[in-house]
């Protein structure tokens, strides 16, 4: 007498032996980053993993682009400051044409204003790259499955500031030039303004960081990622 197996017969493992495969795929990734070591780095901690590919490197913005549309990675690292693309504008363009594009920032940077831009532009989890070693792998991990993560001490950093008034554009043009050691005439004709609208927007700018003079408002803004030098 045959012996016949209703879950076999049905289709049941067939199905089954599918979700097993399709666990077993490993999670593609694409990196983004202009520092070569930074990326042989990374290379070396996903080739370990039997979970992980490594598909694609780029080495800037751009090019980025253009790996994740030829590649489709399942999960993208993302570096902030590139040449010729930044990681915010890549960022933007991906997930313009892919919505469910998944990201991860790696920066050294831990200001809130440049992490609230990457966040609103679509990453999906924010690490440093001083905890790459430490922390990459079961990040990776944690947004392929459709989790965020952001470190405890940047969450505080945007619980802090989030209820402040953002810097303007104009704002930040003024204060990137007082960083870099321009007087208010100077500013002014660098802008095509009046010296009367750059004071203006010095002291709006004192008074949204709440610094005390000019220097103090530098140190401010870079600390929080509205300038860089």
């Amino acid at each position: 007498m045959e012996d016949r197996n209703p879950a076999r017969d049905s289709g049941f493992f067939v199905g089954y032996s599918e979700i097993v495969k399709g666990e077993e795929k490993p999670i593609r990734i694409l990196i983004v980053d202009d520092h070569p070591l930074l990326r042989e780095g990374i290379a070396a901690l996903i080739g370990a993993e039997s979970d992980m590919e490594l598909v694609a490197q780029a080495p800037n913005g751009r090019e980025g682009l253009a790996q994740f549309k030829l590649k489709h990675p399942d999960v993208t690292l993302m570096d902030l400051q590139m040449p010729d693309m930044g990681g915010i504008e890549a960022i933007i363009a991906i997930r313009g044409e892919f919505p469910n594009a998944r990201i991860i920032v790696l920066t050294t940077y831990t200001g809130d204003v440049q992490v609230l831009r990457a966040l609103k532009a679509g990453a999906r989890a924010y690490l440093l790259k001083g905890r790459v070693n430490t922390e990459l792998l079961e990040v990776i991990r944690a947004v392929h499955r459709g989790q965020k993560r952001i470190p405890p001490e940047i969450a505080a950093e945007l619980a802090e500031h989030a209820t402040e008034d953002e810097l303007s554009q104009r704002e930040i043009d003024v204060l990137r030039l007082i960083a870099t050691g321009n007087g208010n005439r100077a500013i002014a004709a660098k802008l095509s303004i009046t010296e009367e609208t750059v004071k203006n927007h010095v002291t709006h700018i004192l008074a949204k960081l709440g610094a005390n003079d000019r220097t103090h408002a530098v140190t401010i803004g870079i600390k929080r990622g509205f300038i860089d030098l």
